[in-house]
């Protein structure tokens, strides 16, 4: 058995010519991994954080990666298991994170794309919504098979895969010694409560704001959120300081600007069709007329980074190509464990099983019912999904799943996918749902395929089986999907899309694209307006994406998002040593995931009361503050942020 020393260095760089790399566990061995155990645990660990990134995703506009929180919680399960008499390796601990994992992708996916369904009045069937989900997140898997030899195993030490090799390092850590999983449970618990006090029984404002003086209708706003703060945390200074940066410009420039340019005028202006500016609140100028800004911005910010991404996704694509050519040729290979992968026969017929799902089965595409459509559907999606898979698997290598461009993907893919359809004459309803659908199934592969790869690159560094691990994050996908799915609908009829509670930013930006080219429809000065802003942005070399995303989010989103961030930057400057910032790092990180998913999960919960009840509770409401209120909600979230640092300053 493997010497219990951790990682050695060799599994960071790369491997020199002629010689191979040795895993933690070696090819000759046989442990314990595709479990019972194992699969179940992943399989309720992906069920919960898939939830909960889905609750995120509707309120911020983006999820984060699972890995490293589920690869905790996992091995602390495994070790009260083992006090019960039950043995268990990190190889099923490894399998277990696979298989959790792979929901987060799905989530993100079905998020940023299907609520436009909702606010179109088109209400998905959880059926379809799963269907797609499925299909995509196959799609995503079944690509990334050929493609791992490649870049897992000849890039090693040039691809870093930064989530995946962290996320060995937490199981090698763990089976070394120690427990790590402690603040993970404590920010499950944080979470939870935080979204209880100010959702549930609502004795604590879940929303601040606070007029600017001298200002016309200029705010400055905080959700008091645990899940927002620890987010923040997890993105670091400098993306959160860009992020809200973008959001003090919409809400103490560009509203006001408004405000001050609609005094005189007595007719509502288009977009909006009844009230004038002068009787617009802050959030009525930012919903009618700041948040087409801002989705120019998105829009333009995702396609630069698209576009700059270009040369890297050429070569990607020709050395992929060039890979599957050799794995074609090399039936006689005898492989080890550590190198076997699923059969490209079955990645041949996993695909044709996708498009003729895609084409054959009418729910999938809803009110679609020409067969010819769904066919012109599917195979776009296979040739969008094959390009972005290849494309997003070496990206994230390079910098990690929370900066793969997903969004101008899925945009870039729409905009194709609308092009035609234009050329068809399919402009109607309808048509703009298949095009959304189109973009769904692209935007989950795209987001899954950067999740397996991280994933692979772990069980590479490990000494993992990679076709157990294939078939683990298709298990993961066919398992967790119905309920990424149900967590949507409760949501939705809880609270709504593109309300204060969730508005569901990104699929309320691939409406306003899908809407742009099929109907133009669009108010494009104010459109123009935000491309104009990147363009800027772009010119004082500033990271237009973040930023963008900034402008079009509420302000209050972002502030505690920027706390986080600023928190996460001070005590790293404090700390007395490397290790102990290291320390304070991966702690803070580990407790702003389990927040992330405490406070998710409690959003699930309070939309299933509502589903089932027919309204969300209505608790005590804030009559013992009363003009209080607010500082009670400062007095709050203040003492989260001091819990916060004292659980990541003590904890070893």
């Amino acid at each position: 058995m493997s010497q219990k020393l951790g990682l050695s260095q060799k599994a960071y760089d790369p491997v020199p010519d002629g010689e191979s790399y040795e895993p933690y566990i070696a090819a000759s061995e046989s442990p314990l991994e595709f479990t019972v155990k194992s699969i179940v645990a992943g399989i309720f660990f992906g069920i919960l954080f898939g939830a909960a990134n889905a609750y995120l995703g509707l309120r911020v506009g983006l999820t984060i990666s699972t890995s490293i929180p589920v690869a905790v919680m996992t091995v602390a399960a495994f070790k009260a298991l083992q006090a019960m008499g039950q043995k268990g390796g990190i190889l099923e601990a490894n399998i277990s994170q696979t298989i959790g994992s792979a929901s987060s992708s799905v989530a993100s996916g079905v998020i940023f794309t299907l609520p436009a369904l909702f606010l179109w009045g088109m209400d998905p069937s959880l059926a379809q919504m799963t269907l797609l989900a499925m299909f995509g997140g196959c799609l995503g898997i079944l690509f990334m098979i050929p493609l791992r030899k490649f870049l897992i195993e000849r890039e090693h030490g040039k691809l870093p895969y930064p989530e995946g090799t962290a996320c060995a390092e937490v199981l090698v850590a763990s089976d070394v010694g120690g427990s790590r999983a402690t603040n993970v449970f404590i920010g499950l618990g944080i979470g939870a409560l935080t979204k209880f006090v100010t959702s549930w029984l609502k004795i604590i404002p879940g929303r601040l704001h606070a007029s600017i003086p001298f200002l016309k209708k200029g705010e400055l706003r905080l959700d008091v959120s645990a899940a927002l703060f620890g987010v923040g945390y997890i993105l670091g200074p400098r993306i959160a300081s860009i992020m809200v940066g973008g959001a003090l410009l919409s809400w103490v420039v560009i509203i006001p600007v408004i405000a001050y340019w609609g005094e005189g005028r007595t007719e509502p202006f288009y977009p909006e069709m009844l009230k004038t500016i002068t009787d617009m609140g802050p959030g009525d100028i930012w919903t009618r007329y700041v948040r087409y800004i801002g989705a120019g911005a998105v829009a333009a910010g995702g396609l630069i980074t698209l576009v700059r991404s270009i040369p890297t996704m050429i070569e990607s694509f020709r050395v992929g190509a060039q890979q599957l050519k050799a794995r074609l040729g090399d039936k006689a290979a005898i492989l080890q464990r550590t190198t076997q992968d699923l059969p490209l026969r079955t990645v041949g017929i996993g695909v044709g099983v996708v498009v003729l799902g895609l084409a054959g089965i009418p729910q999938v595409f809803g009110a679609l019912d020409s067969f010819v459509v769904r066919l012109i559907a599917a195979v776009l999606i296979v040739i969008c999904a094959f390009f972005f898979v290849t494309v997003s698997a070496r990206i994230v290598g390079l910098v990690g799943v929370t900066s793969n461009p997903t969004s101008g993907m899925t945009i870039a893919t729409l905009l194709a996918t609308s092009g035609i359809f234009l050329m068809f004459g399919w402009t109607d309803k309808i048509g703009m749902a298949a095009a959304l659908t189109v973009g769904c199934v692209v935007a989950i592969a795209a987001s899954i395929a950067g999740d397996t790869s991280q994933d692979l690159k772990t069980g590479f560094i490990l000494g993992a089986t990679p076709k157990r691990q294939q078939i683990g994050e298709l298990a993961g996908v066919l398992t967790s999907a119905a309920f990424v799915c149900l967590a949507v609908l409760m949501l939705d009829k809880a609270h709504g899309f593109g309300t204060n509670e969730l508005p569901a930013p990104q699929a309320t930006l691939m409406k306003i694209v899908i809407e742009g080219v099929l109907q133009n429809s669009l108010p494009w000065v104010l459109v123009g307006i935000g491309v104009a802003i990147v363009v800027v942005v772009e010119l004082f070399k500033i990271p237009s994406l973040p930023f963008a995303v900034g402008v079009y989010l509420p302000l209050g989103t972002l502030t505690p998002i920027f706390v986080g961030g600023m928190l996460k930057l001070l005590l790293e400057k404090r700390a007395s040593n490397k290790e102990e910032a290291a320390s304070r790092r991966e702690q803070g990180v580990l407790f702003g995931s389990g927040m992330v998913g405490g406070e998710g999960l409690m959003g699930i919960g309070i939309a299933a009361y509502a589903f089932w009840q027919g309204g969300a509770p209505q608790g005590f409401g804030l009559g013992w503050a009363g003009s209080m209120a607010p500082l009670a909600g400062v007095a709050f979230f203040a003492l989260l942020v001091w819990y916060f640092i004292r659980c990541s300053v003590s904890r070893k």
